[in-house]
């Protein structure tokens, strides 16, 4: 199981790649892996935004080669999908890459 630092570091590495790729202009962690409470059965919980030109491919592909890169379950949320009933609750945890 990987730390939240490992996490962070291996986004941070992948930012140039996820912009380029899939038109990722920004990407933050949130969740358990944020709040340093992951257990093994944790999944990576990944804020994406999204920009000009993106597609269902994108989101498709940028979930895919996350969980590749991170050898872990990820769930990629696109900001613009954000329900408002966890919205405060992801900005509490968020750590922008």
């Amino acid at each position: 199981m990987k730390t939240r630092t490992e996490v962070l570091e291996i986004l941070r590495s992948l930012k140039d790649e996820l912009k380029e790729r899939y038109h990722v202009d920004r990407i933050a962690l949130f969740g358990s892996y944020a709040r340093e409470e992951q257990v093994e059965s944790s999944d990576i919980d990944v804020l994406a935004g999204f920009g000009t030109g993106a597609d269902l491919f994108d989101f498709v592909g940028v979930s895919q080669y996350l969980e590749e890169k991170l050898a872990s379950r990820v769930d990629v949320v696109p900001e613009t999908v954000l329900r408002p009933e966890i919205r405060g609750r992801v900005i509490r945890d968020l750590l922008i890459v």
